[in-house]
């Protein structure tokens, strides 16, 4: 991941624009691309909606975990099925 990640407090975006704002920003990100969100309440039913998206492609790792604040770190991989495709290595048995 990038050094110097963009940070997004969502705690300054109305609440129906939220998750929307989120969903396009790990949309544009590159495999190996990552934002930050800063939030003040644990974003368990975000991360949930963004894995039901994109199965396998959100990286979440906790930078600050609570009572007051949330700080996590949203990264993009490539899906565990799609790995071989990316390598160029694929098998063959799936068509893609």
């Amino acid at each position: 991941m990038n050094a110097t990640l963009a940070e997004i407090d969502v705690r300054t975006i109305a609440p129906y624009e939220r998750h929307a704002q989120i969903f396009a920003r790990f949309d544009a990100l590159n495999v190996g691309e990552a934002f930050v969100i800063v939030n003040d309440h644990n974003p368990v039913p975000l991360h949930m909606q963004l894995e039901g998206r994109t199965p396998g492609q959100v990286k979440w790792s906790y930078l600050q975990a609570g009572p007051d604040l949330w700080r996590v770190e949203i990264g993009k991989q490539a899906a565990a099925g799609n790995k071989a495709h990316a390598a160029g290595t694929c098998c063959g048995s799936c068509g893609g």
